[in-house]
């Protein structure tokens, strides 16, 4: 972990129009989600506030993916001008932690290394830092129920508030590549940036510390799947669980596994990272399962699930990264096993 350089050094920074690296004064976190919409809203024309606003119920709402789409629902954060982008990053940074803003920031600006790796490359999908978009679902009130999309190449961040209180944040997806920032780039993070390293570090610490009867119930797969499951799905995939069942785990193993979790609730506004935690203490943390997929070091694809009776995790690094290092491309999500969006 030595050499690994603060998310927080990313947090003040942000790709202007010209794409250089700018600073930007943006609310700063913990402020009210409903007013930050409201401010958003009223910061746009009328044109802009046409393609950032749609109904609660429009299918669209459950049209998510993280993958590099030509077209996507909402304003992209391209056609903002500047204050525009202060007011639209101050609706994030109120929906989500510090931690998890700066790990939003973070993989939006890993779009400027994918770009200078690829630019040369017939084919290549579009790379941008600046090609997030914002969608508002409803009217922002304190009575209404409403939501918010945030979303782009490897993030996806989707949001209801009801009763001015953010109740979902479901399905929450993260991804990162490169997943560690190997060289030095004139744009983008600087080396030895990891963004998703807890997400990672966490789970591989929990496999060090199984038994070998533990691993023969964990490992359910020695070659890593290509994917998570369940993208672009409305719900997640209501499979059993399969791995090794907590209850089988001592009281050190079972801390490893709470601090897994805590790498995905961390991202989270304090109060709902705690209310899904508190859900998952109400179902029994023993109720969980881990499951791994693929060999137990680093640099080789690996894949992890934990599920439980409320939530699942899945957590995928089977990819090359735009240089061509093998599994250095982190796809992540947790979503709510009783409804996303939710519904």
């Amino acid at each position: 972990m030595q050499n690994r350089k603060s998310l927080a050094v990313l947090a003040v920074l942000l790709f202007s129009s010209a794409g250089t690296l700018a600073a930007i004064n943006y609310r700063p976190a913990g402020v009210d989600m409903t007013q930050a919409a409201r401010d958003f809203l009223a910061g746009l024309n009328a044109e802009q506030r046409a393609q950032a606003s749609m109904k609660l119920d429009d299918p669209a709402r459950l049209d998510w993916h993280f993958i590099p789409k030509d077209k996507r629902k909402g304003l992209q954060v391209k056609r903002m001008d500047s204050q525009q982008r202060r007011l639209a990053h101050a609706l994030l940074a109120s929906a989500v932690s510090q931690l998890g803003y700066d790990k939003a920031k973070t993989i939006m600006s890993l779009e400027a290394i994918l770009h200078e790796l690829e630019k040369d490359r017939q084919g290549a999908p579009i790379r941008d830092p600046e090609r997030y978009y914002f969608t508002l679902f409803g009217q922002p009130s304190e009575s209404d129920r409403w939501g918010l999309s945030v979303e782009g190449h490897h993030l996806s961040l989707n949001f209801v508030v009801e009763d001015g209180k953010v109740v979902a944040v479901t399905p929450a997806f993260y991804g990162a590549n490169p997943a560690d920032v190997r060289d030095d780039y004139k744009v983008g993070p600087q080396r030895g940036t990891r963004v998703l390293h807890a997400e990672e570090d966490r789970a591989f610490a929990l496999l060090k510390s199984l038994s070998a009867a533990q691993r023969s119930k964990a490992i359910i797969a020695d070659k890593a799947p290509a994917d998570i499951r369940g993208a672009a799905q409305a719900e997640p995939p209501q499979t059993k669980p399969e791995g090794l069942p907590a209850g089988e785990l001592n009281d050190e193993q079972i801390k490893l596994l709470w601090s897994l979790l805590e790498a995905y609730t961390d991202n989270m506004l304090v109060e709902i990272g705690q209310k899904r935690l508190a859900e998952v203490r109400e179902a029994g943390i023993k109720q969980a399962y881990f499951a791994w997929a693929g060999p137990d070091k680093p640099g080789i694809g690996h894949y992890y699930r934990v599920q439980g009776p409320t939530f699942v995790i899945e957590f995928c690094n089977n990819q090359p990264d735009g240089a061509g290092n093998p599994a250095n491309h982190i796809h992540s999500v947790w979503r709510q096993m009783r409804g996303d969006f939710g519904r």
